[in-house]
């Protein structure tokens, strides 16, 4: 009878997400009805035990620090200059402008790690200059949407500090390894735009620059000087470095590196002249409400999982797994596919927090390295930002695009995108070491 229930709560609750329920309080109604009818009202004496455990973890410490300092990066007005710097730097290479944007989301994504910040800011500032310089609708919209999501595999990154958290690895080691597979992407990304450019060359014109000037789709002009570089360039690889870099070394943990990047990130603000009263308020506000949307996520999951595996849930999975025919290897494809299907309707805190917790502890069992592990999860809950009909990039790109550019504008332009990530994901998982000689190197 405990099995069944288990069985019921995990069906009940998916069934809720999919129908566009809240997540937290999905997850935390369904685990008190189910926790009640599985274990009687002594469920709530073990609850708030559970739940403080979590709360009071330290690594988790750094996920408000990360989003504080990405917002206040949003904020500094640093994103413009490396716009327009990058554009003046690749005008004189056809597509140059379509790379250029995948730089500068490689360089946001790795200083800020807030996918909706780089989405909307590249929205709002590279977007209409490329479309209005002669770039196809579908390879503008796929590069800025794709380029924004690369926050979410190059550290520092959320999902990373979750997933360390819920598999039990060393959040260092996450951030050090998962650097291969985002520079992995970011060169198919231009591979591709700089093939495409070369087959389609009216689809991706040479221009001057991104700054979105009357001048922009001018002829190609000499690339930005030295100085320029300088001060466009400069600050997030100083921010970069001083956060990366401590982990790297060594010198501080995961935690104590995002309060140094929160730190540097007021500083930047603060040289940029960006440092004000309202605008701090404004950080402060927007870091609150991410920052308690993910953490009460957090507790419903925390629920979640303690009566679906008081149900005896885990030994659900388990018999199922155990009774497909497939080997090991065969048994990580079947749960990748089906985290990958489950990105096309919920996003990746949801798989974070209901299906990686039931199958992680199986597949680290069966032998499979969990910092490898780990790092392919991330891989493949990338995706879930670009596929439709509920990837989170296409909202956020589709709520700044200028009046004619279509929907299904932007789904065509994500699909190669999104196959890249999938070649990237095999290649992580054909050959794991792609993903371990990099942390085995540092330590």
């Amino acid at each position: 009878m405990d099995h069944a229930l288990a069985g019921w709560l995990f069906v009940t609750a998916t069934g809720l997400l999919l129908l566009g329920f809240p997540v937290a309080f999905t997850l935390l109604g369904t685990s008190l009805i189910f926790g009640v009818a599985g274990f009687g009202l002594d469920f709530f004496n073990l609850l708030p035990l559970r739940i403080w455990g979590v709360m009071s973890n330290f690594t988790l410490t750094a996920v408000p620090l990360f989003i504080f300092m990405g917002m206040a990066m949003e904020r500094s007005g640093i994103a413009t200059r490396l716009i327009e710097s990058m554009g003046l730097l690749f005008g004189r290479v056809r597509g140059g402008m379509a790379v250029s944007v995948v730089l500068v989301g490689a360089l946001l994504g790795a200083s800020t790690g807030i996918v909706g910040a780089t989405v909307v800011t590249m929205g709002l500032l590279a977007l209409p200059a490329m479309l209005r310089c002669g770039y196809a609708h579908p390879l503008a919209t796929g590069t800025i949407a794709a380029s924004g999501t690369l926050g979410q595999i190059i550290p520092p990154s959320i999902v990373l500090i979750l997933l360390g958290d819920i598999i039990g690895v060393p959040v260092g080691d996450l951030f050090v390894g998962a650097l291969v597979p985002g520079f992995m992407m970011v060169g198919l990304y231009i591979v591709y735009i700089l093939a495409y450019a070369r087959l389609h060359p009216e689809r991706a014109p040479l221009v001057s620059g991104l700054s979105g000037g009357a001048d922009a789709c001018a002829a190609p002009q000499a690339g930005p000087g030295a100085a320029q570089l300088l001060a466009a360039f400069g600050p997030p690889l100083l921010l970069i470095v001083a956060v990366l870099g401590t982990i790297f070394a060594g010198v501080a943990s995961p935690t104590e590196a995002a309060g140094v990047g929160a730190v540097g990130a007021l500083g930047l603000a603060a040289a940029h002249g960006r440092l004000t009263r309202r605008m701090l308020a404004e950080v402060m506000e927007s870091t609150t409400r991410l920052t308690s949307m993910i953490f009460i996520i957090l507790v419903g999951a925390t629920a979640f999982g303690l009566v679906f595996r008081g149900l005896g849930g885990d030994h659900l999975v388990r018999d199922f797994i155990a009774a497909l025919p497939f080997d090991k290897w065969g048994v990580l494809a079947v749960i990748m596919a089906l985290i990958f299907v489950m990105g096309f309707f919920l996003d990746f805190i949801e798989i974070t927090f209901i299906q990686v917790p039931v199958v992680a502890p199986l597949l680290v069992e069966a032998g499979f390295d969990p910092v490898w592990l780990a790092l392919i999860f991330a891989v493949n809950l990338q995706t879930s930002f670009l596929t439709p009909p509920f990837g989170f990039s296409l909202f956020y790109l589709k709520g700044v695009c200028p009046p004619g550019v279509s929907t299904g504008a932007i789904y065509k332009g994500i699909i190669p995108f999104v196959l890249i990530q999938l070649l990237v994901l095999v290649l992580c998982v054909a050959f794991p070491q792609l993903l371990l000689w990099l942390p085995a190197a540092m330590r």
